[in-house]
């Protein structure tokens, strides 16, 4: 059944999905800083990359509320609090809210937007809740290479990519620092984990 969009319920989720996205983006923000506190660069990087599309996502769900600009909408919620010097936990507490995400938050927004007429908006709670589980497995993936202390070593020679210069090195660890850029070992990540590398 229709519903008038400033009596739905739809708006109110909305708004917590803007608030939830840009809470997030925050979050990941500072974890990164921790990481790099840490020469944990190249999980610097996964936290940032993962802010940025964040703040796309709290785009999508504020570009929704268009017709009520100037107006006030009021919203109840509760947000986790995720802050760690253990940089493996504010892995897994990104991923474990990520997969929150997906697995309840978004797709129960999706079929009350469905139920109340908007289908549109629940299309895009269906296709970004898809991406928070790509999310969640990502930072799963970053916390279990660190927990087993695999993020920089491997039992198998394995290619690594320089996040700062692009070098790519060989071997089953990689070395203290990049031999073409100088930079720190914490900016090596596995080749197959790395963004852009154009390679099969």
């Amino acid at each position: 059944m229709a519903v008038n969009f400033k009596d739905s319920v739809t708006k109110e989720n909305l708004m917590r999905a803007f608030a939830g996205e840009s809470q997030a983006r925050n979050r990941y923000t500072i974890a990164a800083k921790t990481a790099a506190e840490q020469n944990l660069h190249v999980i610097h990087a996964v936290f940032s990359f993962t802010a940025d599309q964040e703040k796309e996502h709290a785009a999508v769900f504020y570009n929704h509320l268009a017709e009520l600009s100037g107006e006030t909408v009021q919203i109840d919620g509760s947000y986790p609090v995720d802050l760690s010097r253990d940089v493996a936990k504010l892995l897994r507490l990104a991923q474990h809210n990520e997969y929150e995400e997906h697995d309840d938050v978004y797709l129960h927004f999706a079929e009350k937007a469905k139920e109340e007429g908007f289908a549109r908006i629940a299309a895009s709670f269906q296709m970004i809740a898809q991406i928070e589980k790509i999310h969640g497995d990502r930072f799963g993936r970053f916390a279990d290479l660190l927990e087993q202390n695999q993020l920089f070593v491997s039992g198998v020679e394995t290619a690594w990519m320089c996040l700062s210069c692009g070098h790519i090195y060989r071997g089953t660890s990689v070395p203290e620092k990049c031999p073409v850029c100088q930079y720190d070992r914490g900016y090596f990540v596995r080749l197959d984990l790395a963004p852009y590398t154009g390679c099969q």
